[in-house]
């Protein structure tokens, strides 16, 4: 059996990057011979830093040819319907376009040759259901949830996600802001880490994030290796994240986050979660057991130093958020893909 895959965005290295390559390894599992298109063979390697995977039995060809000799093509989509000639094609949304004349005419034909439409959460799914005129599926991204593990603790609130200022800004200068803010008030023993991609869209945000971390204890880490976000994991303490603060999520989706791989990883190591309510993060934790939402600034300050305060809480709200991680492990993924291959 021979499988094509095709991601346009494969050098962000983003958590669609990764879910593109949960698929390969699936396939590859089951004895395929898997070709990935991109032109640049380092690419590999990078990618096996970046997340932890091994791509022994993964190749890395010129073209895949849109399926054509395939039994099976996984491709991207960047808002464009491709005109795909495997044998079995599986379109996949991990972007909830909109107002891209989806429903027109040519596109419909196009959909003739797609089996399946798989989205990357319900959130993305809305919208493309709505755009496109489709009936898509949700298969959530698969984390790797046991190779994450809490040690032990310290005054550490934690941020993991790319610096990229193209389609979806994860708002880390917001972070900034409220950092500065609990610091003030009097929690001068935590520290904010910031970690993520530069590869692609960072620009110049990174200088100016670094502008405005001057005088406090505020860490930024451009593309940390797999290795050292699972110590950050580890042994970081809260989560925050505010990507989609400010925006409107009916208006704009694709400046909220679609789903949050991150997130599931820092629950997967006891990292509390407190982030921004919008997008996929309403998929992921039970707001009160499993993490915290908020809407302004000073509601996730408020909300952290409760935390703070209260042990008995922190550790409650740990503990359960480990349990609900588990529920988006590879196990949940494969099983899902393969009804979807059936």
């Amino acid at each position: 059996m021979k499988a094509a895959i095709y991601n346009p965005y494969l050098d962000s290295m983003g958590g669609g990057e990764r879910y593109t390559l949960a698929v390969a390894s699936y396939f590859a599992s089951r004895e395929c011979q898997v070709d990935i298109e991109w032109k640049d063979q380092t690419i590999k390697q990078k990618l096996e830093g970046r997340f932890g995977v091994n791509l022994d039995n993964v190749n890395f060809v010129e073209s895949v040819k849109k399926g054509d000799g395939y039994d099976v093509c996984f491709w991207v989509s960047d808002g464009s319907i491709p005109l795909l000639r495997a044998r079995k094609n599986l379109l996949h949304f991990q972007v909830p376009f909109h107002g891209v004349g989806g429903g027109s005419l040519m596109n419909r034909m196009k959909l003739f040759r797609i089996n399946k439409i798989i989205c990357n959460s319900s959130f993305t799914k809305k919208v493309i259901d709505k755009e496109y005129g489709v009936n898509s599926e949700v298969v959530y991204p698969p984390v790797s949830v046991e190779k994450f593990k809490p040690k032990r603790k310290e005054n550490i609130i934690l941020y993991v996600g790319r610096f990229s200022q193209l389609k979806q800004s994860k708002r880390q200068e917001v972070l900034i802001e409220a950092f500065r803010k609990f610091y003030k008030s009097g929690f001068r023993d935590y520290k904010l880490v910031l970690a993520g991609g530069t590869e692609v869209g960072s620009g110049d945000f990174v200088k100016s994030l670094r502008a405005q971390i001057v005088a406090y204890p505020i860490e930024i880490i451009e593309s940390p290796s797999f290795k050292e976000l699972v110590g950050l994991y580890a042994k970081a303490k809260f989560f925050w994240a505010a990507a989609g603060f400010g925006c409107n999520e009916k208006r704009e989706p694709e400046l909220v986050e679609h789903f949050g791989i991150t997130l599931v990883e820092a629950m997967a190591a006891g990292v509390v979660p407190l982030v921004y309510e919008a997008g996929g993060f309403k998929e992921i934790i039970k707001n009160g057991q499993s993490g915290f939402f908020w809407k302004s600034v000073g509601e996730l300050n408020t909300k952290t130093r409760r935390l703070v305060e209260d042990k008995k809480l922190l550790r409650e709200i740990s503990e359960n958020s480990i349990e609900r991680s588990r529920l988006f492990g590879y196990e949940a993924f494969n099983i899902a893909l393969e009804k979807i291959l059936a």
